[in-house]
Parts: structure tokens; sequence; C-alpha cells
């Protein structure tokens, strides 16, 4: 099969379009045809090797996590899915493996792909989606009528963000650049922020949730514009946040949480009501063919990606 992948840690550049065995399903696993990927920051963090003591020395390595394809064949234990079915999920970007035209996946990781939006629509749903609901609705147990901010609207788990937050009802403020503005107030957001112009932790405004899309701002930051029981979420986890996260399990008060996203066939279930019903809308900035990933990465990596990146795989 065609495949993106490595040799060793580097730049774009070390990424080579190739020749790869197909994989073989395991009894719980389908073996789907992708049909689409996505572009998140990890993929390129992976390649570039700063998570190397994780993700070791065995290459090569197929880039992407982020999968929407045909189910082409079902190990003998599942029992939900069959060949033909659209599906889509993620791989754990750890291992990789979605950058190709053939990927294994876990049955209990899979859901159905929306029906109403593409297969590159759908690639750029799992890791970004699932990281915004994740977020506001297990660990900030969002309600209808709570004040919301999302720090980095305007980029992969900011646009779904936004998005969940108003289909709960909630009140939501988008801090973006200047001229993403008006694009955020159309996917729902109520205040959007300036963040060149308006520092919203020097702001009177105080939040029930604030979610850190794009990991530039702490806790401590972040603390004095929480209301008392507010949560603070970060997508980065960092040493300035460590002491406020362990301490969050055991004091009352406000809170600072690290979400890690979870593929699981109900979340992407969840995901998929919202979209087939019109109150949420994959964003993708641009396309980019599977000979064409290195050019996905460089993209992404000037951090000026408006939604998602999606990665079209050739039948």
């Amino acid at each position: 099969m065609k495949a993106v992948a490595f040799d060793r840690y580097g730049s774009a550049e070390e990424l080579q379009y190739r020749e790869l065995e197909k994989p073989i399903a395991k009894s719980n696993e389908l073996l789907v045809r992708v049909r689409a990927s996505s572009v998140n920051p990890v993929d390129w963090k992976i390649r570039q090797g700063h998570l190397q003591l994780l993700t070791g020395f065995n290459f090569p390595r197929i880039v992407g996590s982020d999968i929407s394809g045909v189910v082409v064949e079902v190990g003998r234990e599942v029992s939900n899915f069959q060949p033909g079915d659209e599906v889509y999920t993620f791989l754990n970007p750890i291992n990789g493996g979605a950058c190709a035209e053939y990927a294994v996946v876990a049955e209990s990781d899979a859901a159905i792909k929306p029906k109403n939006i593409t297969h590159a629509e759908a690639a750029a749903v799992p890791i970004a989606g699932l990281t915004a609901l994740q977020s506001l609705r297990d660990l900030g147990q969002i309600q209808a009528g709570n004040k919301v901010l999302i720090n980095g609207a305007s980029g992969g788990v900011g646009t779904f963000a936004v998005q969940v937050a108003k289909a709960m009802n909630a009140e939501v403020t988008g801090v973006c650049s200047a001229k993403n503005i008006e694009f955020i107030k159309s996917l729902g957001g109520d205040l959007v922020l300036d963040y060149a112009e308006i520092d919203f932790t020097q702001q009177t405004d105080k939040y029930d949730i604030i979610l850190d899309a794009v990991g530039t701002r702490t806790f401590a930051e972040c603390e004095k514009v929480l209301q008392p029981e507010g949560v603070y979420i970060s997508t980065l986890p960092s040493f300035e946040n460590l002491a406020p996260m362990l301490t969050s399990w055991f004091l009352s008060g406000k809170k600072a949480k690290f979400i890690l996203a979870n593929a699981n066939t109900s979340d992407l279930q969840a995901l998929r009501e919202l979209i087939e019903s019109d109150k949420v809308e994959p964003i993708v900035d641009r396309t980019y063919s599977l000979q064409e990933v290195a050019a996905a990465h460089a993209y992404s990596e000037t951090g000026r990606a408006i939604g998602k990146i999606a990665i079209g795989i050739d039948s």
C-alpha cells in the first residue's frame, strides 16, 4: 500500500511517500480503506522528535492519527460493523498509521461517519472534535447558561469548541486574531476578542470554563478570571500547570485540568449527531493529497490554519 512515513526524526523533508506493507486486522479490529486523514500538531511534534521518549526508535513510522474511510474486512469478533460501512475515528498518535491507503482500527474506537459531510471533512473531526467535546462536557461539566471562553478559537480544537459550547447553550467568548473575529462570530461566538489588543486575563468578566485550546496561557494567569468553582482546561501539559492540576484532585474551588482525547464509539456518535443536526460543522482550511503531506505539515507548523488541514487519499 502507499503511505507517508519517516525513517528518522527531523523536518518535514523526512516524510516519504512510499510503498509499505498493508496491515492485518486482528480479531477485534476493522481493516479500513482510508479515504482521508488530517493534520494535528501532535503529528509534526512526533515527527520532529519531541515525544521520542514515548515513540521510540522503531522505523519506518507512518504519520497521522485521524481517519475516515470504508471498512473492507472485519475480525471474527467484530459484531457492530461490516464491509462497506463508512467509519471515522483516530488512531493512537504515538503509533500513527493514518496517512496510508489502509489502517486497522479497534471496533471499540470506531463509529459510523456522519452522512452529511465528505470523508475529508469527517477526517477533520476525531481528535479535535473529541478534544472539544470531552473538555467541555466531561472536564468542564458544562451547563446551559455557563460563560465559556475559548482561547485559540479559530484553530482545529477551537472551532469545534465554540460550536459544541453553543450547542450546549453556553455563552461563548472566543479569543483569536483580528482577521478571524467575524468568522468565529459566524460559528456562534457571542463575544470575540482580538488577542493582540485585549488580554482576557486582565478583564473583569469571569468564566465558568476556560478552554486553552492552544496551550498559551497558564492556570496562574487565568485563575483571576475564573468563577469560584470555575475550571481551566489546557490541551498542553506544562510544568507551570502541574502543581495546580495535582491539587485540583484534592481541593475544592477553582480547578486546573489537562485534556487528552479518548477515541470511543459513543462520543464519536455524539459528534455525528451534532454534525447531522447542523449544530456543528467541521472547518477545513486546506486539503492536500497523500503525496503532499510534507507541505501539509509545513503549513500546520505556521500556526495560521483556520480549523483543520485535511489529507485526501485517492482510491
